[in-house]
């Protein structure tokens, strides 16, 4: 025992004096290598890094840059310091991202250990971008010269994770990622704890890393600051009920049958979660975790060793219920869900009508379910950035994300502008024409993404500089097209025609629709980077379709494509452009609008916002709750189906239903009015409602109001942030306004305003509304009713 105790201490003494020799001497490699350990990397490879390092004293900050192909898990001192780090690869083609995280809460005087697994993917679906090379880079260079990643590194493949593993199948429409296959019996141990001389661990028969060279050599990658924030972590959760053929349970339980059984774990609500168990068991059963989605692709296995033992499976399903498969003889200790997501959803709204509170509810979750590494179309089957389906998020994000949501926009866009196939923005999305070297474009979504989604992102962010980079791609897209004799542009053939589900697509005017919002957009884009020859060029081919718009479209009663069944899709298109004047509104209302019911998910919100864009909110609520009055009243279901087709709904889950943006833009009644919401409109519209309540997280600050009517008052309270005014319109619901209180002073009476002030000023006074601006800060406005 001597023996070994003295043999510790020896090679103790050995590693301090190389530590000492690396810092002195400078006998390590000027730049931070990318590495692996020995031979080349293959697909759904997971390999284990260590590195120990001595410290004299702990700096305030220690910022470190980390950047895999594919994902990563740090650890250091045996705490988990990132969850899932890395970001997909999607900047561009020659781009990978680094993580930059601050290693000091972390670090002790003495040795610390620090412990990277790394998981390849190997294998590209647009949305990620494989390098050809797994590997790790790492580098302190502002605080420790010594810890970067090089030879000195010791890396294992992690024998315990089965390569062959399987999930996404090898159809380019399924998702990067793979299954967890992890048989605990080839497990490294606890090899994130602390070094072996700590009476930790061993790591003493692990080989040194290879050195693979620079990234930008080895990885094919320019070096990104990562585009997003880490993921929001909320932790280990215990589900909400446990149950077996319907019966509740309580944890402990023992499988004491002689058959498997199915332990179903209720979430809260879908979410992107990674399943965790505890059990005792013997050496060699097979656990499977799934989810209760019929679209979910991936799953994880786990083979015990034997004992009381835990494990999480690192790839991340969806879903309602997380369901594990335990065979006889396993006693369950423990079952939960870890939840990440992409920030918070700090944005809410409720009224008094439950189904509109609970819609706004399942939209919210649709959209956090459906953001990631990208915004996606579905987090299950395919994970794709369709940039149509971005485009429907969009306005969706600003009513319901924080900071991190609005940032995964940005990163679209980008990414977007750098995978253009020539002069083609196309989706980046897994399948179609991807697979076979065709492009992903789909026209319609390609021009709805400019539209209705970079110009948004814009005007709700200040970002000029994205706009100043994808502005010229956007100029050579809309170049593309060709006009006809007819004024109108042509419609591009070729791989590209679809433009929604549902039914009766007259995708012709639809087109002509989602260009001229397209060329809207863009000259705004022009105007504010000063290009005076590009507005004039976009101000012809606007002026050409407005002028022979009704020629070619108008039906009498309808917009559409002569012989072909109504459509409300173009008509509601043609009033967001403003084709359509306000003569034929209550035509399209009346003929198209509240009677039609043809478009899909994806195209419905937009059916439902022409309706309250002319101000039909009544018959815009009624259209919303029977187009979804089907999941609302699904009491387990959660976030919005694909579909409104009975027998094939698809998802239940996608990114195609924007309903809450409708509902905190026309009915809440808050929307932007300047540039990055330095100005912003309250306007409530009630309709049958009488409580309206909505938080707005804008990049100036949470915007917080609360609205009440009765017979003879309107109660407003409104909390705007810093460096912004609001104009505040008061419903006269039919009645007269005969005084005001602002904050329980009263400042209208009898028809007359008292005094103007920089914190408060009347605007306007009109049959509908009584309308103030007001300062930044808190408002109580009472408005009494006659």
């Amino acid at each position: 025992m001597l023996f070994f105790k003295l043999q510790r201490v020896i090679f103790f003494c050995l590693s301090l004096l190389t530590f000492i020799s690396i810092n002195v001497y400078g006998d390590i490699p000027e730049k931070a290598q990318w590495i692996w350990p020995h031979g080349e990397a293959s697909a759904n490879s997971w390999v284990a890094f260590r590195k120990n390092i001595r410290l004299d004293e702990v700096p305030q900050q220690a910022l470190t840059k980390i950047s895999v192909d594919t994902k990563y898990w740090l650890w250091i001192n045996g705490e988990q310091v990132i969850f899932e780090g890395g970001l997909a690869r999607g900047a561009a083609p020659n781009t990978i991202y680094y993580d930059e995280i601050d290693f000091a809460p972390y670090l002790k005087e003495g040795t610390n250990t620090i412990a990277i697994l790394v998981w390849y993917w190997g294998r590209t679906r647009k949305t990620h971008d494989d390098s050809g090379s797994g590997g790790l880079y790492l580098e302190a260079e502002t605080w420790s010269s010594s810890l970067k990643t090089d030879a000195s590194w010791k890396g294992m493949l992690h024998s315990a994770y089965d390569p062959k593993s399987g999930g996404g199948g090898k159809n380019p429409n399924r998702v990067n990622a793979y299954n967890i296959k992890f048989d605990a019996r080839k497990s490294l141990g606890d090899w994130s704890e602390e070094a072996w001389y700590s009476e930790q661990y061993n790591d003493d028969h692990w080989t040194n890393a290879t050195e693979k060279g620079l990234p930008e050599h080895t990885a094919k990658g320019k070096l990104v600051k990562r585009a997003i924030p880490q993921w929001e972590d909320y932790g280990l959760a215990d589900f909400e009920l446990l149950s077996i053929d319907n019966e509740t349970i309580v944890l402990p339980y023992k499988n004491a049958s002689s058959d498997t059984v199915v332990i179903r774990g209720k979430l809260p609500f879908n979410k992107q979660i990674t399943p965790y168990l505890k059990v005792k068991s013997a050496a060699g059963v097979t656990l499977v975790a799934d989810t209760d989605n019929p679209f979910n692709m991936l799953k994880s296995t786990y083979i015990t060793k034997d004992g009381v033992q835990e494990f999480e499976g690192y790839s991340w399903i969806n879903g309602h219920e997380v369901l594990y498969t335990i065979p006889p003889g396993v006693e369950v200790l423990a079952l939960k869900y870890h939840w990440t997501g992409v920030g918070k959803m700090t944005g809410t709204f409720e009224c008094d009508d439950e189904f509109f509170t609970r819609l706004w509810w399942m939209g919210r979750n649709t959209l956090y379910v459906c953001a990631r590494d990208n915004y996606m179309d579905c987090p299950d089957r395919e994970r794709g950035l369709w940039v149509g389906d971005v485009a429907d998020q969009t306005g969706a994000v600003f009513y319901t994300l924080d900071e991190p949501g609005r940032l995964l926009l940005k990163k679209g866009i980008d990414n977007t502008i750098a995978y253009r196939d020539g002069d083609i923005l196309q989706g980046l999305a897994p399948g179609f024409g991807a697979y076979r070297g065709e492009s992903s474009e789909l026209t319609a979504q390609s021009l709805q993404y400019i539209g209705q989604g970079i110009w948004n992102y814009f005007y709700n962010t200040g970002d000029t500089a994205t706009i100043k980079n994808a502005y010229p791609s956007i100029l050579r897209y809309l170049q593309l097209w060709e006009m006809l004799p007819n004024g109108m542009p042509e419609d591009r053939n070729g791989y590209a025609k679809w433009v929604d589900w549902g039914t009766n697509s007259d995708k012709e005017p639809v087109k002509v629709c989602w260009y001229h919002m397209a060329l809207g957009a863009a000259k705004k884009m022009a105007v504010m980077l000063d290009q005076p020859s590009d507005i004039a060029w976009y101000e012809t081919r606007l002026k050409s379709i407005e002028a022979n718009f009704d020629a070619e479209y108008w039906r009498g009663t309808h917009y559409g494509t002569a012989g072909k069944p109504k459509d409300e899709r173009v008509s509601a298109l043609a009033i967001l452009t403003g084709l359509a004047d306000e003569s034929k509104y209550q035509t399209l209302l009346e003929n198209v609008l509240v009677s039609e019911y043809n478009a899909s998910p994806h195209m419905e919100w937009i059916v439902e916002e022409a309706m309250m864009l002319i101000g039909a909110y009544e018959e815009g609520l009624r259209r919303m709750k029977v187009r979804h009055e089907w999941q609302v009243s699904q009491e387990n279901l959660t976030t919005l189906y694909e579909k409104y087709d009975s027998k094939r709904r698809g998802t239940y889950n996608h990114a195609w239903n924007a309903t809450n943006y409708v509902l905190s833009r026309y009915i809440a009644g808050i929307k932007a009015t300047d540039i990055a919401w330095s100005s912003f409109e309250v306007k409530p519209n009630f309709v049958h409602l009488s409580q309206l309540r909505q938080v707005v997280p804008s990049v100036k600050g949470d915007i917080y109001m609360e609205a009440q009517k009765t017979d003879h008052k309107v109660v407003m309270v409104l909390k705007s942030p810093s460096h912004t005014e609001a104009h505040v319109y008061i419903p006269k619901e039919g009645k007269t306004i005969r005084e005001v209180k602002v904050n329980h002073k009263t400042v209208w009476k009898k028809g007359k305003f008292k005094k103007n002030t920089d914190e408060l000023s009347m605007v306007s006074n009109d049959e509908e509304h009584l309308c103030f601006q007001v300062a930044a800060g808190d408002w109580n406005i009472e408005a009494i009713l006659q």
